[in-house]
């Protein structure tokens, strides 16, 4: 028997059976649409989360005073939060070519006021250059000066949640007045929107003001909370981070073999960490719906086995007249294959059609690779032909005379 003749016969076979087979390939379309379907979330979630990172500056370092002591580490003591001072941001700023740009930080949380309007927000001290970090961009009015910075100015720039809060009757706010505990503030800028980060934060609920202010007239610290800084190139974070250590390890005169008393953070391990979690739930969202493949080959086994039942007599008759037991053989590993392709092919179209359905209902973000679509057909193909050896092989070994008198 060739190969169109044992693809004809199994088409009218499965045809002849219409739901059974249906039923049959139903557990291959669930699992293939399924696998796509988590690998599409999966692969969308991780970029946004890179997305989302790069937004915030892919490129951003920030050094922060005492030693690192990673997730649940040591309360630090007031020594410790003061160990960065502006003569360290002055050596790294003027000692380093790597930086694009640079910034100081301070932040203080309070209470902002206006009229009968207020809001519970962070002020954060910084100078122009950290928009440049950030990738913020001013979309009404200005950005404070170096001028101001040198004067402590009590000017400000607000993130549009402070705007839509503070005023919600829709006034300019460029050239008002705000407290901010009870300091007042003019508003010389707004910011335009950025939406919440990848850790759910609302990057535009903030306020910026010159460092100096915040320092002089609201904390009231001669220290530094954090630098912020911008690598030129992302490939030299490594370099630009070493050369950081190298030098407040010398201003601090710390010895070989003693803990830095600061520390320094790049976005690439916040990156690496998400991604790392991404891939993880990935691929356990994968090895869930995988096992829906397995389902569907282990129905395609059961149905292939009741099928051979079934036909014990008419095997025994196309044996008799002088079909091979490979012929046999070949007719029914044919069909499995056939109800598993076919199944793939529907459950790649009904997973594309699942996955963009979510992103269009649940608004999630997904992104199908053609890797995963061409895994689970490739799967779902050898499911076909594994799970349907065995009743096919179990079929040519059928003897002749014993399935003509089966009953």
């Amino acid at each position: 028997m060739d190969f169109s003749n044992a693809i004809k016969i199994s088409l009218r076979e499965l045809v002849n059976n219409k739901s059974r087979t249906f039923l049959t390939m139903l557990g291959i379309i669930i699992g293939v649409a399924a696998v796509i379907a988590m690998l599409a979330i999966g692969q969308g979630s991780k970029s946004s989360i890179r997305n989302q990172i790069s937004e915030m500056g892919s490129n951003m370092l920030n050094i922060r005073p005492g030693a690192d002591n990673g997730p649940g580490g040591a309360r630090m003591s007031a020594d410790e939060m003061q160990t960065l001072k502006m003569g360290d941001f002055e050596a790294i700023r003027d000692g380093s070519n790597y930086f694009a740009a640079i910034s100081p930080g301070v932040t203080s949380s309070g209470q902002a006021i206006y009229g009968a309007n207020n809001m519970h927000t962070s002020m954060t001290g910084v100078n122009e250059e950290y928009l440049d970090i950030r990738k913020y961009e001013v979309v009404d009015g200005q950005m404070f000066t170096e001028k101001d910075i040198k004067e402590s100015a009590k000017v400000c720039v607000i993130g549009q949640t402070v705007v839509e809060t503070l005023f919600p009757n829709g006034e300019d706010p460029v050239g008002q007045n705000i407290r901010f505990g009870k300091i007042p503030f003019k508003i010389i800028g707004v910011l335009g929107e950025k939406g919440d980060n990848s850790m759910g934060q609302d990057q535009d609920d903030i306020i910026l003001a010159p460092y100096t202010s915040v320092m002089k007239r609201i904390l009231a610290i001669t220290y530094l909370q954090t630098i912020y800084a911008s690598v030129i190139d992302e490939k030299d974070t490594e370099a630009a981070q070493a050369q950081i250590e190298g030098i407040l390890r010398n201003r601090h005169k710390i010895s070989t073999g003693e803990d830095d008393d600061f520390s320094v953070r790049t976005q690439k391990e916040m990156l690496t960490m998400m991604t790392s979690t991404t891939d993880m739930m990935t691929a356990l969202l994968a090895a869930v719906a995988g096992i829906s493949l397995i389902v569907g080959g282990i129905g395609i086994m059961n149905i292939m086995y009741v099928s051979v039942t079934e036909r014990t007599k008419e095997i025994g008759l196309r044996m008799s007249i002088g079909a091979k037991g490979k012929d046999i053989l070949m007719q029914f590993l044919t069909e499995a294959v056939l109800i598993s392709v076919t199944g793939g092919l529907i459950g790649i179209l009904l997973g594309v059609m699942s996955s963009y359905s979510i992103k269009w209902i649940a608004n999630w973000p997904i992104e199908i690779q053609a890797y995963s679509v061409f895994l689970s057909f490739l799967v779902c193909s050898i499911t076909g032909i594994f799970f349907g050896w065995y009743p096919a092989k179990r079929a040519s070994e059928l003897d002749p005379i014993e399935a003509i008198r089966y009953e």
